[in-house]
């Protein structure tokens, strides 16, 4: 057993020391079969990548923190569209079962799929789930994926109110809104997202739409379902005009709602929409990256790198 985990941390220290340009070529190389050429980013996965290593904007590592990504909603002026939050913790051990709701969602705000869902107190095993999200505190999202944006991310706990769509067949959708320079393009409509324990579900579906909320018919990551299971929102319009004010600093990135009977509420802002994406038709790859502008004045690189990639990057 400790020969296995000294295998296992060998292993961690050899990606952490790998740079992260290595990273993604690798990454590409092993996922698509292609070379990443980030002196010539082209396809919608090449300049996702392109940004996810080389933009340092600081604005995208509060808007991934999930704690402070709330008060950049409100300093939006969209506070209304906040999901209430009963505590935020600072450590496992101050989660004090006593002072919530028999319901509740814990969430680590610096991770990808750090959530644990409690439906009955009573019924909560605490000491396991403090275990289990003292390990997720150790943990830096930066390293699994080289997503900058995660790297300076202060580890904290939310706790906050459970969502549940009752008039809904199917559970809560997610809207995700692809936004490029503040404009939405196409949206993502995701059904039957999330596990019993409140982790991401791995047979979740997915469909994409244009802005009239028309099917496109593409294969974005996950397998399609009926598009007759999800109507368009009667408040279709506030929720684009929410993501485009969301969205507007940045060059490139998915603003997430939920529609309830009625009521927006935010998600989360993300800007790599999960490292990057199978998409059939394959064309969309093209389409989708010249929406992606790495000439934006929204971008903001290191000295090295604006000498380095002077070409990718100069108008």
């Amino acid at each position: 057993m400790k020969f296995q985990v000294s295998l296992h941390e060998s292993k961690n220290t050899v990606v952490k020391l790998m740079p992260s340009l290595t990273f993604a070529k690798r990454y590409f190389r092993k996922n698509y079969g292609y070379n990443f050429d980030e002196k010539n980013p082209k396809t919608f996965n090449e300049k996702l990548w392109w940004l996810h290593i080389f933009n340092r904007d600081p604005l995208t590592t509060i808007c991934t923190d999930k704690v402070l990504a709330r008060e950049y909603v409100k300093s939006c002026g969209l506070e209304h569209i906040l999901n209430e939050v009963y505590a935020v913790y600072n450590h496992p051990k101050d989660i004090t079962l006593e002072e919530l709701p028999n319901e509740f969602f814990l969430k680590c705000n610096h991770l990808s799929n750090g959530n644990i869902w409690c439906k009955n107190k009573e019924e909560f095993p605490i000491k396991e789930v403090k275990d289990k999200l003292s390990l997720f505190m150790k943990k830096n999202y930066y390293w699994n994926s080289r997503e900058w944006n995660y790297k300076n991310i202060v580890p904290k706990i939310m706790c906050e109110k459970v969502l549940i769509d009752e008039q809904s067949k199917i559970g809560l959708v997610d809207y995700r809104f692809f936004c490029f320079e503040g404009k939405v393009k196409f949206l993502a409509v995701d059904i039957e997202t999330t596990s019993a324990d409140g982790t991401h579900y791995a047979g979740a579906k997915r469909n994409i739409y244009d802005l009239g909320f028309n099917n496109m018919k593409i294969k974005l990551k996950r397998p399609n379902f009926d598009e007759a299971l999800v109507e368009k929102p009667k408040n279709f319009k506030s929720m684009i005009e929410y993501a485009e004010k969301l969205s507007n600093p940045f060059v490139a990135c998915r603003v997430d709602f939920y529609n309830i009977d009625g009521e927006i509420i935010f998600g989360e802002i993300t800007f790599h929409q999960g490292g990057a994406h199978d998409i059939t038709p394959y064309r969309y790859q093209e389409e989708w990256g010249d929406l992606i502008n790495l000439k934006s004045d929204k971008i903001v690189v290191n000295e090295k790198t604006k000498k380095k990639y002077k070409n990718v990057l100069e108008k």
